[in-house]
C-alpha cells in the first residue's frame, strides 16, 4: 500500500497542489472569496496613449459622420457648425444633444473658449456639459479669475467658473488654460438612484480638468438650474448628453464616452446594493458548477481540496455528504501511511491543511477529524516552520 502511494506521489498524482481556497471565504454580502480564482476576470479593453479606449463610443472626432451624432433638442438637425474638425456653438442655435442616450459614464471631451475674450465672468466663453441633459459641468474662460490678485482680473461666482458643478460646487482649484487654448475634461458620472420613489443615493460627479482633479466624487444636491435650487427628481436611467449654447462661439473636439455600471448594479459582491438573496443564489450556482468537475470516486488530496472549495460556497446537499465521504476516505489513506509515504505526500498534505485553515478561520469545519489530522502531521514534522 505505501509503495503504491509513494509511486503515485513520485508521478505527481497525489502531490499536485490545489490553489482554489486561498483568501477568506464568501459570506452573506460577498459571493466570491478574497482572491477567488473562480471570479470572472474583466473584459479586455485596449487604451493607447492619446486614443479613445477600444470600448468607447465616439461622439465626435471632427468628421461629418460623427457630426451627425448630434441634433437640436427637438431632434431636428443642429444649427451648430462643423469648423476645421471642431464643433462650434452658434449664438441662438440652442443646446445640442446626442441622438443616443446614456446613463452612468466616463466622458472625455476637449474644448476651447474664443481666443478673443469680451466681458467678464459669465460672459467669457460660456458653455456647459450637461450629463443626461440635467447635470452641468461648467465650461467657461476662467483663466484670469484669480482671487490672489487685487483686484481680481476676472471676478466671477465660484460655483459658475470652469469645471464647477454649476450652481452647486466650485472646482477644488482653477486649472484653466488661456482662452483659445484647448482644454480637457475627463468626467466620471453616476446618476442618482431611486427606489420606490425614494432617493437611495444622490449620484456623483468626478472631474479632471486638464489632468487636475477639480471635482472629487461630488454628490449632487439637485438638478442644474440658475439662481434657484431645484431638488433632485426621478427620471429615465438613460438620456442624451447635451452641450450648451450660451451665446459664445465655444469649440469642442475629441468627444467620447464609455458607459459604466451603476455602483448599485452590483448586488452580489459588497457595495451598498449587496443583496443576500442574490449573493446566495450565485454562491449556489458556483458550488454546483465546481461540484460537477469532481471525481467522487477518487479520494485524493485534490478531490478533498475541490470539495472543500465547493462547501465554502454552499453547505447544501449533496455537497456536504460528498465532503464527508471524500474526507473520510482520504483520512483513512493517511492513517495507513508510514513516515516515508507521508513525506512523499508532503505537498498534498500541506495543500489540504491550507484549505482547512481557510475554512477554520472563517468559522467552518471546526471539529473536522481530517483537518485536525493534517494539522498535527504538519506541526509534528515541522514542514511549515520558518528556517
Amino acid at each position: 500500500m505505501n509503495k503504491l502511494i509513494i509511486a503515485a506521489a513520485a508521478a505527481g498524482i497525489s502531490t499536485s497542489v490545489f490553489a482554489g481556497l486561498y483568501g477568506d471565504t464568501p459570506d452573506s454580502r460577498h459571493a466570491w472569496a478574497v482572491h477567488d480564482r473562480n471570479r470572472p476576470n474583466p473584459v479586455k479593453v485596449t487604451a493607447e496613449p492619446g486614443l479613445p479606449p477600444s470600448d468607447a463610443v465616439i461622439l465626435f472626432d471632427g468628421s461629418e459622420k460623427t457630426f451627425a451624432n448630434w441634433c437640436a433638442k427637438d431632434g431636428s438637425p443642429t444649427k451648430w457648425k462643423l469648423v476645421d474638425g471642431t464643433l462650434e456653438s452658434v449664438k441662438g442655435a440652442g443646446y445640442i444633444y446626442t441622438k443616443q442616450s446614456f446613463g452612468d459614464c466616463q466622458l472625455h471631451l476637449e474644448w476651447a473658449a474664443p481666443k478673443k475674450v469680451e466681458g467678464v465672468g459669465q460672459g467669457r466663453g460660456n458653455s456647459g456639459v450637461f450629463l443626461m441633459g440635467m447635470y452641468e459641468v461648467q465650461v467657461l474662460d476662467s483663466y484670469e479669475t484669480d482671487p490672489a490678485k487685487d483686484p481680481n482680473p476676472n471676478p466671477n461666482y465660484a460655483d459658475g467658473q470652469a469645471s464647477a458643478v454649476y450652481a452647486e460646487n466650485p472646482p477644488l482649484v482653477n486649472a484653466s488654460r488661456k482662452p483659445g487654448e484647448w482644454q480637457t475634461y475627463d468626467i466620471v458620472f453616476h446618476q442618482p438612484v431611486w427606489k420606490d420613489g425614494k432617493l437611495v443615493w444622490p449620484g456623483s460627479i468626478t472631474v479632471f480638468h486638464n489632468g487636475v482633479l477639480t471635482q472629487d466624487h461630488w454628490e449632487m444636491e439637485g438638478l442644474t438650474t440658475h439662481c434657484k435650487r431645484r431638488p433632485l427628481a426621478p427620471h429615465a436611467t438613460k438620456l442624451p448628453l447635451g452641450l450648451q449654447d450660451h451665446g459664445n462661439p465655444v469649440h469642442f473636439r475629441n468627444i467620447w464616452i464609455r458607459e459604466i455600471p451603476s455602483r448599485y448594479a452590483n448586488t452580489t459582491h459588497g457595495g451598498p446594493a449587496a443583496d443576500e438573496n442574490d449573493v446566495m443564489a450565485l454562491r449556489g450556482k458556483t458550488a454546483a458548477r465546481l461540484f460537477e468537475k469532481i471525481d467522487l470516486n477518487n479520494a485524493s488530496a485534490n478531490t478533498v481540496n475541490q470539495i472543500l472549495e465547493v462547501i465554502s460556497y454552499s453547505k447544501e446537499e449533496p455537497f456536504c455528504s460528498a465532503a464527508k465521504k471524500l474526507c473520510g476516505e482520504y483520512l483513512a489513506q493517511l492513517e495507513k501511511m508510514d513516515d516515508d509515504a507521508l513525506q512523499a505526500n508532503k505537498g498534498a498534505i500541506i495543500s489540504v491543511k491550507k484549505s482547512y485553515d481557510v475554512l477554520w478561520r472563517n468559522g467552518m469545519l471546526k471539529d473536522c477529524k481530517l483537518g485536525k489530522f493534517v494539522n498535527d502531521i504538519v506541526d509534528k514534522k515541522g514542514w511549515m516552520k520558518k528556517k
